[in-house]
């Protein structure tokens, strides 16, 4: 039967027997000898201690009426260690009959930092527990908040579920450090040396500012009694405290102006990263089609788009990189500039960038510089009195169009494997043939740096037709070189008639007549199915005087006095 004994350790009541009392008691004892030399912080390390200590047992102990054994203490000796480095203490273990190993066990545990925070330390406490530095967790909480206002919600439910670091046993554990006496002690030192050093500063600074202030008293005491004192002080004290004022006005909107920076930049630097990666990573699985959209300089251009696209995202993104920092470093002091290494790295990385685009950008201009056509002309077997009928015609396994009609917007579509540009932009016009022939031409336009440039370019547009008896089955589009999407290419179809012949437009052709000279001046979307013969000078429609005659009795009966009003004028 052994006796217990109640005990008061770190805050908390426990029933020891008599055996395990002593064995602590000595343990102690041991610890605060080996502090007798240096007595600065001892009673709050060996506090520290007995606060470890009784975590530990409190671990153990799952009834408060359990008492504590021997065994138990000398588990808890292990965990801490002895402290053997001290010469007192390892006189009192050197008889022992059991031996104490260090438990080297390192496992972290989450906390806020209360010591290096700006809010709750909950960053500064999960880049301890990650072994990262405390501004990259920041970062990433900034681009949460600006991905919805997780980073917020996040912050706010880790600071209220966290407990902060307070005991120096905790912020050993925040830091992944074995807690036993060797390193309680080294922090609390470490602790109590960055204080005196902070101490020693303050009081410094303190001594300068009252050393400057009797100075200052001194100076004006022997000006007033030596009869030089201006008499204008009171209004240059006013003064004073107005500049005063003024500067601490500035200051806030410093720190207001930090504020704005880091969102802005942040926000940027978000939007490019989510932008460069969902572009770079399409391309890269070569994912065609709407889903990317370049600058019209990145198509024709010498440098690949990966590289182009890595310098627009470097250009824009490394100068609001630097205002981050800049707004980080506004609002904190803490945060270190960027080191000159790195600060030219960047620059050189900017540089060239910047250069990579101009580079392309003159190349593309150069490209569009110069104006260059092909031209094709085809005879027709059409005499006076024949019907030339005109037809237009979609290929729908290219590029489906419900409506066909011109345009000049660009598609990019596949041909046989091999990436081109589908457009529409298709003119077709009738004229007076000056001879008795009948014929066609197809005009062919791009752009290139040169106009030899220019007109191979325009040689290479694919462009079909077919001639069917006295009908004409034209494209309603053409096919050129991806590389081209961006240049200004058209088709130009201008059929000549000699007089008498007479044409008839089939309603696929009414979107893509331009400009059709007619006697009556018939818009060209309205001479689609109708016959028009040709005169000595244009076109004159042979099938539209009966819908012409119910125009006008429908405005006769509508607004006489227009009719009277129009006929007076062709009068006079």
């Amino acid at each position: 039967m052994n006796k217990t004994i109640n005990i008061n350790l770190g805050g908390f009541f426990f029933h020891i027997d008599e055996v395990a009392y002593q064995k602590l008691k000595r343990y102690l004892e041991s610890i605060s000898k080996s502090l007798s030399d240096d007595p600065q912080g001892k009673n709050e390390i060996i506090a520290d201690i007995e606060a470890r200590i009784s975590e530990l047992l409190s671990e153990k102990i799952a009834d408060a009426r359990q008492v504590v054994n021997e065994g138990d203490i000398e588990d808890i000796i292990k965990i801490m260690g002895q402290p053997e480095d001290y010469a007192d203490a390892e006189e009192a273990y050197s008889d022992s009959s059991y031996s104490y190993s260090r438990n080297n066990n390192s496992g972290k545990k989450l906390f806020r930092d209360g010591d290096d925070k700006f809010l709750g330390g909950v960053a500064s406490g999960v880049a301890h527990y990650f072994d990262l530095d405390p501004i990259w967790v920041r970062l990433g909480l900034i681009a949460l908040f600006f991905g919805g206002g997780f980073g917020v919600l996040l912050y706010i439910i880790l600071w209220i579920l966290l407990p902060e670091a307070k005991t120096t046993a905790e912020k050993l554990q925040m830091e992944g450090t074995p807690v036993n006496i060797d390193n309680i002690e080294k922090k609390i030192r470490k602790e109590f040396t960055s204080v005196s050093e902070k101490v020693s500063e303050v009081a410094n600074q303190a001594s300068e500012k009252l050393k400057e202030g009797a100075n200052e008293f001194s100076d004006k005491m022997s000006k007033t009694f030596s009869g030089k004192t201006k008499k204008n002080n009171g209004a240059s004290d006013f003064f004073d405290t107005i500049g005063k004022i003024i500067l601490s006005i500035f200051k806030v909107i410093g720190k207001f102006i930090g504020v704005i920076i880091i969102f802005v930049s942040a926000a940027v630097i978000l939007s490019l990263i989510i932008g460069g990666f969902s572009v770079g990573s399409l391309e890269w699985l070569n994912v065609n089609g709407e889903f990317l959209s370049y600058p019209p300089f990145f198509y024709d251009a010498i440098l690949p788009k990966w590289l182009l696209t890595l310098s627009m995202f470097l250009l824009v993104g490394i100068p609001f990189l630097v205002l981050f920092v800049l707004g980080l470093r506004i609002l904190s002091s803490n945060v270190k500039k960027l080191s000159k290494a790195t600060s030219l790295t960047l620059l050189g990385i900017w540089v060239v960038s910047l250069l990579s685009l101009i580079f392309t950008g003159l190349d593309f201009g150069t490209s569009h510089s110069n104006y260059g056509e092909s031209t094709d002309k085809n005879d027709l077997n059409i005499i006076a009195n024949d019907t030339l009928t005109l037809k237009m015609v979609n290929d729908d396994t290219i590029y489906y169009r419900h409506n066909l009609r011109r345009s000049t917007y660009k598609e990019e579509v596949e041909v046989n494997g091999e990436k081109m540009t589908y457009s529409s932009y298709v003119k077709v016009d009738v004229r007076k043939s000056n001879t008795n022939e009948a014929y066609f031409i197809i005009q062919k336009e791009s752009r290139g740096k040169n106009k030899l440039s220019a007109k191979n370019n325009a040689k290479k547009i694919k462009y079909k037709y077919e001639i069917v008896g006295n009908t004409i089955i034209l494209d309603a589009y053409f096919l050129s070189e991806y590389r081209n999407l961006w240049k200004d290419e058209e088709i130009n179809v201008a059929f000549y008639l000699p007089e008498n012949v007479i044409v008839y437009f089939d309603n696929s052709v009414k979107n893509f007549l331009y400009h059709v000279d007619n006697e009556t001046d018939i818009y060209d979307k309205d001479m689609a199915n109708h016959y028009f013969i040709m005169t000595e000078k244009s076109l004159k429609c042979t099938d539209c005087e009966d819908e012409e005659i119910e125009e006008v009795k429908e405005v006769t009966e509508k607004n006489p006095s227009e009719i009277k009003e129009k006929t007076s004028k062709e009068t006079i």
